[in-house]
């Protein structure tokens, strides 16, 4: 079952699961080639590299299906791209608080904000990145 598949507003644990799943699965990949492009000391940085890319994205993942989840039950419109923005701004803002950088944060709630809502906008209208070729 994927992340579209479920209710919005309704099953938040669920999906939240599911961006975390995500999230760490992001998270190992990016660990993954940050650790073959630029080689650690030892196999314990490598493992210290590969944890914190991991848990960060991971806790980002959790952040972003929690709070769009929520926001859809507290604002009582579950289609709403706006719910979207929120968790995407909510997952920068964690981002520019582990990074202890108010730039950081503000850049990646606009940035994380408006990616989650023109991607739930694309949904709800039906956009393709590509299509079919015509014969």
């Amino acid at each position: 079952m994927g992340y579209w598949d479920l209710e919005e507003g309704k099953d938040c644990i669920g999906k939240t699961w599911v961006t975390t799943k995500l999230g760490t699965a992001l998270g190992l990949v990016g660990s993954a080639y940050h650790i073959v492009a630029f080689q650690p000391d030892s196999a314990v940085a490598a493992l210290q590299r590969a944890t914190n890319g991991t848990v960060t994205m991971a806790a980002l993942g959790a952040i972003f299906g929690m709070t769009t989840c929520l926001s859809a039950q507290a604002r009582d419109s579950p289609d709403d791209p706006l719910n979207y923005f929120i968790g995407g701004c909510a997952s920068g803002a964690f981002l520019g608080a582990r990074t202890h950088s108010i730039m950081t944060g503000t850049s990646a709630c606009l940035g994380l904000g408006l990616v989650a809502f023109f991607t739930k906008v694309g949904k709800v209208e039906g956009w393709k990145l590509s299509t079919e070729p015509k014969v």
